[in-house]
């Protein structure tokens, strides 16, 4: 499996390496060892784009790491887009530069998954990385942001589906293959709602029905007439915050649900890690399932 971090944040990177390995990744100037190392021949216009660095987190687990000089191709991505209807060839070299070093890394590293981590906004960066995607899942909070963001999503990944169907049309034989831009919908993760006694706060509830509206109307397109029912069979699962438990896991730099009585998780932080392990789990499971993964993929 392979993940990449495409936002410019870096925040997944900043998570699974520590400090020393990150120092060494982003030197001053240069960033040859991360995925905008990798990109940068083609938007500097030295070349085109060239293999990424594979930071191996275990046997099964590669990453493509970040770099906030992401940040400074996005005008390059903006410009190039539109011109991909022209069935310019540098336009669509550019477009799906991320896709093509993504497919060259999955090869290396013989991974059947690939899992794109972006930062939460509708920018070129994002266009283009969720051209190369197959399936989206949507994080969501019980928040008016969330809701605000939900109506803007679905119509934009619509309007970037279609523009790149007519575009890939007009794609140039020298370009070979490219991304299908599938960006298909498998539902929505619940983040970080608050629970009083087992049960989420009146306040979750509040925008329990104004988002499964939203994602219903705004991301798939469907009518909201009909009763929807409870819970949302678009939801693939409700992540509640740990709170006790995020600092342990980045203090240890491991998963939430993996920590273990050394690293701190004693008592009843034990119990949560057990639920916050199958919750994790169950999300897995169902996004596995909707997005048609075999397991022997995993």
């Amino acid at each position: 499996m392979l993940a990449v971090d495409l936002d410019p944040q870096s925040n997944l990177s900043i998570m699974a390496l520590d400090e020393e390995r990150l120092e060494a990744i982003w030197p001053d100037h240069a960033h040859p060892d991360t995925l905008f190392g990798a990109v940068d021949p083609l938007f500097g216009g030295t070349g085109d784009v060239r293999p990424a660095r594979i930071e191996y987190l275990s046997d099964r687990l590669g990453l493509l790491v970040g770099a906030l000089a992401l940040s400074t191709i996005e005008d390059d991505l903006s410009t190039e887009w539109p011109r991909c209807l022209e069935g310019r060839e540098r336009a669509f070299r550019v477009t799906t530069a991320f896709w093509r070093v993504m497919q060259g890394a999955s090869t290396e590293h013989g991974a059947d998954v690939v899992l794109l981590d972006v930062g939460p906004n509708l920018g070129a960066i994002n266009r283009s990385a969720l051209v190369a995607a197959s399936h989206v899942v949507v994080p969501v909070a019980p928040d008016l942001f969330s809701l605000q963001g939900l109506r803007n999503l679905g119509p934009t990944l619509r309007k970037w589906r279609d523009t790149w169907k007519q575009a890939a049309q007009r794609a140039p034989a020298t370009l070979g293959e490219h991304p299908s831009g599938r960006m298909s919908p498998v539902g929505y993760v619940l983040m970080q709602h608050a629970e009083r006694l087992g049960r989420p706060t009146k306040a979750y509830a509040k925008w329990q029905r104004p988002l499964r509206e939203a994602y219903r109307e705004s991301v798939l397109g469907a009518s909201t007439t009909q009763e929807i029912p409870d819970p949302d069979p678009e939801r693939i699962q409700r992540i509640k915050h740990y709170r006790s438990l995020m600092p342990m896991a980045m203090e240890v730099r491991k998963p939430m649900f993996l920590l273990r009585a050394s690293d701190g998780a004693i008592g009843a932080h034990q119990a949560n890690v057990q639920q916050c392990y199958d919750d994790f789990q169950q999300l897995v499971d169902s996004i596995v399932e909707r997005a048609g993964v075999e397991r022997g993929q995993l």
